[in-house]
């Protein structure tokens, strides 16, 4: 079965990062169980969307911007989507790449007991970063993040398990939809920590560095299935615990720590600081990662991972979060204003995949089923739901 997983770990590696650890004790510290209900729809709708992504990957063996290009026949239409699409994932991936790095450097600060260390960190874990992505391939990447993904997995499972949560207001929470007071930017941000839009291109492209033919589709489909499902467990645990911890003042993820000390003693702090250290460096390798993927898909470029052009994309991505993160911003505002924005221009992503995997002469007898198109555009009328409404409320605040 580990042999069969593949890219649907590194997509979930990819959400269960500094964002999904930071939003959930968020969410759950502020509005207990009540928004489980939300990282439920967000796991669903991520299953259903990265499951046509990399049914478009395998049947195309072309990644998401190929198949755009090849379909734009309007020359000045193809260049608009291609800027929008090329701008939003370089822009939003260098954002997050901050975010990642940020969570990164808060675990690695309490890992290491040397303060005058600590500015450098944020370039010590580029340094790192740089290193894995230059002398690694698809199979290196594939295993360490499937190490990592598992571990934390166990490990925050198991401390949802500790704090006894209360099970009656889990299933309350989680098959009971409600918006309690000041909850919407929080739902928002936890869809879009969830529902990636990058992750759709990174995956319709990670596809077929593993597999090349069509008989793989039912592969594939229990790797996006099995792998996500996994991550939207870890990701259920880490509010679970941040609801039941007894917590009421928090700014980062590592806070939580603080409520669990009773359980774990002073072990807890140095858990949660594995933990947001591990998610940053996997969840900070995979943005790189897909910009350049985009990039490489938008310019024509053949030499897949091994070429210099796209290297230096993702090298550019990495760097950018580094400078970022060396401004006076607090890691947790840039991952709380990355998320949010996530969620609002998920829903522009969302059309864009359905209308590729609905092309018969693209997918053939592999394309969009009623059920999968029900599916698909409920999600885009949820996530457009939440985008108005979020847009509503902040010109209502100005």
């Amino acid at each position: 079965m580990l042999k069969k997983l593949g890219p649907g770990v590194l997509v979930a590696a990819a959400f269960v990062g500094p964002g999904t650890l930071t939003m959930c004790t968020l969410a759950g510290v502020q509005f207990g169980y009540s928004l489980i209900w939300a990282l439920l729809v967000s796991v669903l709708a991520t299953i259903v969307l990265q499951g046509m992504a990399g049914r478009i990957g395998v049947v195309t063996q072309l990644g998401l911007v190929d198949v755009v290009k090849d379909q734009l026949k309007t020359p000045w239409l193809k260049n608009l989507v291609l800027i929008i699409v090329l701008g939003a994932i370089l822009i939003g991936n260098a954002a997050y790449e901050g975010g990642n790095i940020g969570g990164a450097t808060l675990g690695l600060e309490q890992l290491l007991p040397f303060p005058q260390i600590r500015p450098f960190l944020p370039s010590l874990i580029g340094i790192v970063i740089f290193l894995l992505l230059w002398f690694s391939n698809y199979k290196v990447l594939e295993r360490l993040f499937i190490g990592l993904v598992s571990l934390m997995g166990v490990s925050f499972v198991v401390c949802a398990l500790l704090t006894k949560p209360s099970l009656s207001e889990m299933v309350k929470g989680a098959l009971l939809p409600k918006l309690p007071e000041g909850s919407l930017f929080t739902v928002i941000a936890l869809v879009g920590t969830t529902v990636v839009p990058y992750n759709l291109f990174l995956h319709a492209s990670l596809v077929k560095e593993k597999w090349t033919s069509k008989e793989d589709l039912k592969i594939v489909k229990w790797d996006t299935i099995v792998s996500i499902a996994l991550g939207g467990l870890v990701s259920v645990a880490i509010l679970v615990t941040a609801a039941a911890a007894p917590i009421s003042d928090i700014n980062n993820a590592l806070d939580m720590a603080k409520g669990l000390e009773p359980l774990f003693g002073k072990m807890a702090l140095y858990f949660m600081a594995f933990g947001l250290l591990a998610a940053g460096i996997t969840s900070a390798i995979t943005a790189p990662l897909a910009a350049a993927f985009v990039a490489s898909s938008c310019f024509g470029w053949k030499g897949g991972m091994q070429d210099k052009r796209f290297k230096l994309v993702w090298t550019t991505v990495l760097f950018c979060g580094v400078v970022f993160l060396s401004f006076d911003v607090k890691p947790i505002q840039v991952i709380q204003f990355a998320q949010v924005a996530n969620g609002i221009l998920l829903p522009v992503m969302a059309l864009l995949l359905l209308w590729v995997v609905n092309k018969r002469d693209v997918m053939g007898a592999n394309a969009n089923s009623l059920v999968q198109n029900i599916l698909g555009w409920a999600i885009v009328l949820f996530s457009l739901f939440l985008g108005i409404k979020s847009v509503l409320k902040v010109v209502g605040t100005i």
